[in-house]
């Protein structure tokens, strides 16, 4: 599969993957009080099982990350069980 590309789309709440120029998939958040909470994670059917959803959080958190500002709460479960299997990613991770 092509690269896979990840973009904060700010005015949706969400961070956008594409490929070849098309929308794959997207992560959608909500931001209170300096805390991103993923709530929802969705890869098109045409897109699945190619790594799109695993670069979609990878790359939105290494985003987080450079903001330095704001910690992550991992409300959808894909977002959460990629964080759990991927511990240098965990200190972005707010205490539940």
């Amino acid at each position: 599969m092509s690269d896979i590309s990840v973009r904060d789309n700010p005015a949706d709440n969400r961070f956008e993957a594409f490929v070849d120029g098309k929308l794959a998939g997207f992560s959608a958040y909500a931001l209170s009080d300096g805390v991103i909470a993923f709530t929802h994670t969705e890869v098109d059917d045409a897109f699945e099982g190619h790594g799109v959803g695993s670069a979609l959080v990878r790359q939105s958190l290494d985003q987080v990350r450079e903001s330095g500002t704001l910690q992550v709460k991992a409300l959808c479960p894909f977002v959460r069980v990629w964080i759990e299997h991927h511990p240098d990613y965990q200190d972005l991770t707010r205490p539940r």
